[in-house]
């Protein structure tokens, strides 16, 4: 009986102990930021266009983005975004959705992840390597605090 109650106080300790260093001992930059706010977002890949619309993102740090991807080519395509941990093929012709927390501001580049190939759009030729944009995130934490 004994044994099970001092393995009981120590879980409970340990529990506490985590909860305190997370609420109070954790560094403020350490902490991810959420904001609460939803932000919707649409990014769609054209019939043999090998490019991103938009190829600029604006968000604010701590948003939780719903990003909508519709690839209405016939080649399958993908979005990395390294800084967020996003790395997501689309299947051609889909509309697929990714949810993630932007925490950290700054510019954030993305790029098709899938090997799509090249093709001629409005004349130009375009790669794989073209299908890039950016990200940007307004830091509102030095305006909350």
């Amino acid at each position: 009986m004994n044994k099970y109650f001092i393995i009981l106080a120590v879980a409970g300790i340990a529990i506490g102990a985590g909860v305190v260093w997370r609420m109070f001992l954790l560094p403020e930059e350490a902490k991810p930021f959420v904001s609460g706010v939803e932000r919707k977002i649409t990014v769609t890949t054209g019939v043999n266009q090998w490019r991103f619309f938009p190829e600029v993102l604006e968000v604010n740090q701590g948003d939780k983005i719903i990003m909508t991807l519709v690839n209405e080519d016939s080649y399958d395509h993908g979005i990395g975004i390294d800084a967020f941990g996003i790395s997501q093929r689309m299947p051609a012709n889909s509309t697929i959705t990714v949810e993630f927390v932007v925490t950290k501001a700054g510019d954030f580049p993305f790029y098709c992840s899938v090997p799509c190939g090249e093709g001629y759009t409005e004349g130009e030729k375009r790669t794989h390597f073209d299908m890039i944009g950016n990200m940007h995130v307004r830091s509102i934490i030095s305006e909350t605090q």
